[in-house]
């Protein structure tokens, strides 16, 4: 018999719910306004791209 564990951080949960809010907040945009967008994004987190130091 199997003991069912319960999870407590569902990862593809979290996952779908990030995509999903990218999604909405970009639909409308053009391609030079999602670019500004990431870059904005980007600059926040402050996490830098692979390949700079």
């Amino acid at each position: 018999m199997k003991t069912i564990k319960e999870k407590t951080f569902d990862a593809v949960r979290i996952q779908r719910d990030i995509r999903k809010k990218i999604s909405s907040e970009t639909e409308n945009m053009s391609y030079k306004e999602f670019l500004n967008y990431m870059e904005q994004k980007i600059k926040e987190s402050g996490v830098k791209p692979v390949g700079q130091k």
